[in-house]
Parts: C-alpha cells; sequence; structure tokens
C-alpha cells in the first residue's frame, strides 16, 4: 500500500472518501494477480472478521480461539457461540454472492429483502455499504453480523466482485456501529482504509507462501499430497486427523500428521496452535 494511502490523513469527508477508494483500487490490483490464493484470503479476512465481532460483544475469544471452535469440531458437534460467528463469516466467503446463498447462510433474513438490499444505496462502494448497513439495523437491530455480512456484499458488488471479501466491519467499534448517516460514513471510510491495507499485506505474504508450498509439493512422496495442498491453499486452518483423513484426502492419520510435520520443517506451513497435540496447520 503506498504511504501516501495508509498514512495519509483525512482531514475532511471528502479526503477520507477519497483515501479509503485509493486504499480499495491498490488492494484490487493485488487481487488480480493469478497467484494470489483467493479463497484462502478471504478465509483469514473471515476469521478477522468473527474476532472484531466477538470483541464488540464482550468475548474474551480471540483467533486461535475461535479457529479451535471450527477446525477441531468433529462430525455432529457444535461451536459455542463464538465458534458458531467464525462459522457464519466462513459460509458468507465461501460462495459467489447472491440472494439464494446469502439467504441460506442468513436464515432469519427475507429472501425478496436480501434482494432490496443487495440493489439499495447510491454513491461509491463504501457509501453503499454504510447505506446498507443502517438498513439492515432498522429492520434487525440485534444482526449485527448479517448486517456487516450484506454491508461487505455490497461493497463487493460495487467493486465488480462475485465473491465476498470481509472489509467492512473488522475496525469498526461498538460505538461506530451505533452511527448513522455522515459519521457512519466516516468510520465505514476509516475502517475500510485500514482492512484494504491489511488484506493486501496479507494477501502478498500468503501469495509468497504458496508459491513456496506449490514449488516443494511435487518433492513430497506422500500419497494424495496434491489434495492435501489443495487444503493448505483454500483453508484458514487444518487439523491433520479431521480434514487429511476425511473425504477429498483419504490420508491415515499417522501420514497426515507426517505430512504436516515434514511441511513445518520445510518452513512452508505454520502449526498454528502452538501445542504438543490437537495441532492446527496453515499458510
Amino acid at each position: 500500500m503506498p504511504a501516501w494511502i495508509s498514512s495519509g490523513r483525512a482531514e475532511t469527508a471528502e479526503d477520507a472518501a477519497f483515501l479509503a477508494g485509493a486504499a480499495l483500487s491498490a488492494l484490487q490490483l493485488v487481487l488480480a494477480q493469478p497467484d494470489v490464493p483467493l479463497a484462502l484470503v478471504r478465509e483469514r479476512r473471515a476469521l478477522s472478521a468473527a474476532e472484531a465481532s466477538v470483541i464488540r460483544a464482550g468475548r474474551l475469544e480471540r483467533a486461535a480461539n475461535l479457529r479451535d471452535e471450527v477446525h477441531l469440531l468433529r462430525p455432529g458437534d457444535q461451536p459455542g457461540p463464538a465458534g458458531v460467528v467464525f462459522a457464519l463469516w466462513r459460509q458468507a466467503v465461501a460462495k459467489p454472492i447472491a440472494v439464494g446463498t446469502l439467504h441460506a447462510v442468513l436464515p432469519g433474513m427475507a429472501a425478496p429483502d436480501i434482494a432490496t438490499w443487495l440493489d439499495a444505496g447510491q454513491g461509491g462502494p463504501v457509501a453503499r455499504a454504510c447505506a446498507v448497513f443502517e438498513a439492515v439495523r432498522t429492520v434487525h437491530p440485534r444482526a449485527e453480523d448479517a448486517a456487516l455480512i450484506l454491508a461487505d456484499a455490497v461493497l463487493a458488488q460495487a467493486m465488480g466482485g462475485t465473491m465476498l471479501m470481509p472489509l467492512f466491519g473488522a475496525h469498526l467499534t461498538a460505538r461506530d456501529l451505533r452511527k448513522s448517516g455522515a459519521d457512519l460514513r466516516g468510520a465505514g471510510y476509516a475502517a475500510v482504509r485500514k482492512a484494504a491495507a491489511e488484506t493486501l499485506t496479507l494477501s502478498q505474504d500468503l501469495r509468497d507462501r504458496a508459491a513456496k508450498l506449490i514449488a516443494i509439493a511435487p518433492k513430497l512422496r506422500a500419497k494424495r499430497t496434491a489434495a492435501a495442498v489443495d487444503l493448505f491453499l483454500t483453508r484458514d486452518a487444518l487439523s491433520p486427523s479431521l480434514a487429511l483423513t476425511g473425504p477429498g484426502v483419504g490420508m491415515s492419520d499417522r501420514a497426515a500428521r507426517r505430512l504436516c510435520d515434514r511441511l513445518v520443517e520445510l518452513n512452508v506451513v505454520r502449526e498454528l496452535s502452538g501445542r504438543d497435540t490437537f495441532r492446527l496447520y496453515g499458510l
């Protein structure tokens, strides 16, 4: 992100809108590069959005706890309240933006209302996202995450995208979300500029990590390595005994653990939990 965008001072509403637009434009240039693992970037941004939501709710869980809640979940088990929030954001970024898709993710929202909100708002992407957030909040005052997801959907569509990239709510405080009109737009511009800068850095980092993993994969002798690599390129975190032994990869538990440890040794994958057991791995 150019320094004049990331560190520029927004002394007027026009400055704030311009800098936010410039940040989104710079981000789009990076996201358009074919070697950026977009699905993984969206998952990491979903984690950031979920963490911001639980912080605003006054809960103590942070990113590591959210990962445990979702990625260590066994079939048939249900996540706790914080895990539900992370799972909601993961579902929102997994499929192209459409009324039916969003209705499936947000069953409490009527499909006709979602269609209306996706077409609502005027002006630039951030202004439209703010307008939709206000509209949803008016009808569903307690559905904060749903309102933020719909705002991010509109933001993505206004930028010409088809997939939701969580940017709008990660840097908004609980106080910001009670604002309206020009005050909400001012907070939205500042929040989106920060999120765009973060996402640009994240995208470049994951692009480099993905390139290293792809380059080393043909040299690995483990069976079903290609399928495992595909998961690492699309998932925020993986449990070897759950993700790599299930359908799609089908490794034995021992082989899955050995592969993950080998990838850590080669410095292409990281162990994310910091534990000796129930470990999670990711780029």
